[in-house]
Order: C-alpha cells, then sequence, then structure tokens
C-alpha cells in the first residue's frame, strides 16, 4: 500500500520532493566494518515478494503462500511507522516461517529534516548520529523479539527528500552511516529502502563507503521485476544477492479467497533468519 511507510499524508508530501530461491551464507557486499565478527550465514531469498500496510493474518498468509510470491516484508518497529500490527507477533513470526514464508523486516525510522511533513521523528544535523545509534538499537530489539536472529537483516525506510539540499543531504547520511554501524555491532546486518531519486541515490552514488548498507531495496515503480535491467547505478554496486526492487504499488490481489492491497517487489537480497 503506498501510505504505508507514513501516514497518507505526510507519504504524499514525501512523494512530492521524491517524484516518483534461498541461499545460505551468501556474500556479503560493502560491510567492511563487519570483519572482525563471526556472522551467522546469510539467508538469501530470490524471487516475488510483497509489502503492505499491516502484516496479513495467519490464514490470509497460509491463503497467499500458494506459489505467487515467496516473501513478505513486515514494518518491525519506528516511530514513524504508519500502521499498527496486531498480527505481527513472535507466534505469528514463527508460524508463516514454518508455513514457508521468507520475511523481510522493515523499520521506518527517523525522516529527512527537509522533508515535508510533521513526523514524530525526524533527523537533524546535531541530532544524526544519536538517533541512528539510537534507533538501531530499538530495531534490533524489535526485530530480536519477533524472533529474527542475529545475522538478520533490518532494512531502513527512509522516505523521499531533496538531494541537493547539501546540509539536509548530509545530516541524513550520518544518520544512516549510525544506525549501520550499530547494527553491525548488533551483528545484524544492514539495508536501505528507499527512492532512486532521493536516499537509494544518496547510498548508491556516495564516494565515502563507510558504514553504509550492503544491500539497497530501491523503489523504481517501473513495473519491470528485475534487479538488474532497470539498475540506475553503477553496475558494480550492490552485487552478490545485495538488491531488491520494489516495482509496482497499490496492486490489490486475490489469493485462497484473500484479498489484499500490496507493493510488488523482485527480490535477490537478504531475508530474517527465524526458526
Amino acid at each position: 500500500m503506498s501510505s504505508h511507510r507514513l501516514s497518507k499524508k505526510r507519504r504524499y508530501a514525501a512523494w512530492a520532493v521524491a517524484g516518483v530461491a534461498v541461499v545460505a551464507g551468501a556474500g556479503i557486499t560493502a560491510q567492511a566494518s563487519m570483519a572482525a565478527t563471526v556472522w551467522p550465514a546469510q539467508r538469501t531469498y530470490t524471487g516475488h515478494a510483497f509489502d503492505t500496510c499491516t502484516a496479513p493474518s495467519l490464514s490470509a498468509m497460509k491463503a497467499w503462500h500458494d506459489g505467487s510470491y515467496g516473501a513478505a516484508a513486515v514494518y518491525v518497529g519506528g516511530r514513524n511507522r504508519g500502521c499498527s500490527q496486531p498480527n505481527l507477533t513472535a507466534s505469528w513470526v514463527k508460524s508463516v516461517s514454518s508455513v514457508g514464508w521468507k520475511l523481510i523486516p522493515l523499520y521506518v525510522g527517523a525522516q529527512p529534516p527537509c522533508q515535508s511533513g510533521s513526523n514524530p521523528e525526524k533527523i537533524t544535523a546535531s541530532t544524526a548520529t544519536s538517533l541512528g545509534t539510537a534507533d538501531a538499537n530499538d530495531a534490533v530489539a524489535k526485530a530480536s523479539a519477533l524472533g529474527m536472529k542475529a545475522g538478520s537483516p533490518v532494512y531502513l525506510d527512509m522516505e523521499g527528500y531533496d538531494t541537493t539540499d547539501t546540509s539536509c543531504n548530509n545530516a541524513v547520511l550520518t544518520y544512516v552511516r549510525a544506525f549501520d554501524k550499530q547494527l553491525r555491532v548488533k551483528t545484524y546486518r544492514a539495508g536501505l529502502y528507499g527512492f532512486t531519486s532521493s536516499s537509494a541515490k544518496a547510498v548508491a552514488n556516495a564516494t565515502d563507503r563507510t558504514d553504509l548498507p550492503g544491500n539497497l531495496w530501491y523503489a523504481l515503480w517501473d513495473k519491470q521485476y528485475t534487479t538488474t535491467t532497470d539498475w540506475p547505478f553503477a553496475a558494480g554496486r550492490f552485487t552478490d544477492h545485495s538488491r531488491a526492487h520494489q516495482y509496482l504499488v497499490n496492486s490489490k490481489e486475490t489469493h485462497g479467497g484473500y484479498t489484499l492491497t500490496v507493493d510488488r517487489d523482485a527480490w535477490d537480497a537478504p531475508v530474517a533468519i527465524t526458526g
């Protein structure tokens, strides 16, 4: 659903700025700061995935496990998370994992200082590092409580903003680096969701790669199920099972008698380690 990361009002404001198979032990890209830690084998899923506002009921997840999708993104926390999550519990995670679903943890943390709207948590230049660290600790606590183990990724949701605003862009990158660095301290992998016109671009094109995420989930609504042919950044960036592509939003679909409105994703990146 197009409004699920932020409230509908704040999501539309962000858009105005932005425009618009399992592999164990796969490689880790651009995460050099992890070298001193013994990491659990990465769990990677390649195939069709979806994300939606509220985690569906267990009955719906069972009905939807018909071969159309193999992975689902869930919003594990963040002060800017736009939807309540009555179904998202440790029991739910265990149950849907036993059915065969792979899960993608998303965290809606602090948002850019130059972004329109009144987000409950916004980055400032002076708080970017401390907020990033605190939010990473919260993200790990939330994911762990749901049964998503060390070695799992957490994808930081950073909505659209004007990357030509240098001070704003610098604050965002400072926050992202602090968030990612602390994730790795906790032995969780770092990912980022963002538009190809804003946060995804800022991360992918940054010259200084220090503490940037090793996995990039890019929003480019071109209806193309691919993570390669429409990849808009340097060819050598985010290779080795480190890319995901949100290619279609607001797709109303029915499987097994259950209708959901979802965003479609082409996935070739880490998923949560559960079970």
